[in-house]
């Protein structure tokens, strides 16, 4: 739903009207969020099956400002639970690779090409540990694999680094969810605390933002076909 069809002009000019349909409170609180919006840091989940880990992970990306989430579909489709992933997914953006059997290497081609190191999280895969894990090193996007048998030897052999979550315990390792949650709190901690310019380009603050608004705006169809009219005369 991003509006890429619209000129700067026009786009300003529908989030001016769009805004007035918004309380003061809501609209600034949509801008706060933005703010602190980053595709610096991403995720990717390939062939995830349960919808509970699916929405909780989602709500997690939500929430410590993730906009990006990639979504490999091989053999599971990936589907939500409304009661858990609680509308998070109209705040995201949501990418899936879906169209053919195995689509684990087009990911990852479409990632590394938009500059994003390829980061495989695994218990067993020698790697760095999340406070030894360099953010300053550039764009990132942690690979999280099914609940049973964790990521694809795809992804194992074509990452750039590996990166895993030490436990004490005798449990093998943590729920997906949970690892997701420990990842991104953790990561998004040290984004923030770095020198990193990991925010949205101002384009992509106004592009989200004006997202965001319809999001917001039941009618925004019915007011931007009108307020346009208005505009091109």
């Amino acid at each position: 739903m991003v509006s890429t069809d619209l000129s700067p002009q026009q786009r300003q000019f529908l989030i001016s009207h769009l805004s007035k349909c918004s309380t003061e409170r809501r609209f600034e609180a949509l801008k706060q969020a933005i703010d602190e919006r980053t595709t610096y840091f991403t995720i990717a989940l390939e062939n995830i099956f349960q919808s509970q880990n699916a929405s909780a992970t989602l709500r997690t990306c939500e929430c410590f400002g993730l906009q990006d989430v990639h979504i490999i579909e091989n053999d599971n489709r990936f589907g939500v639970n409304p009661k858990v992933v609680m509308g998070a997914t109209k705040w995201l953006n949501l990418y899936h690779y879906n169209a053919i059997e195995h689509n684990t290497q087009e990911a990852i081609d479409n990632l590394r090409q938009k500059g994003y190191r390829i980061v495989a999280t695994s218990p067993h895969a020698s790697g760095v540990t999340l406070n030894e894990f360099d953010v300053l090193k550039g764009k990132f996007a942690l690979f999280f694999g099914t609940e049973l048998t964790g990521l694809s030897q795809t992804v194992l052999d074509n990452a750039d680094e590996y990166l895993r979550v030490p436990t004490v315990g005798l449990t093998e390792s943590l729920n997906l969810s949970v690892t997701v949650g420990v990842c991104v709190h953790t990561l998004t901690e040290k984004l923030r605390n770095s020198n990193v310019n990991y925010h949205l380009t101002d384009i992509e603050k106004e592009l989200l933002l004006h997202q965001w608004l319809r999001h917001s705006v039941r009618s925004w169809r019915n007011i931007e076909s009108r307020y346009l009219k208005h505009f091109e005369k």
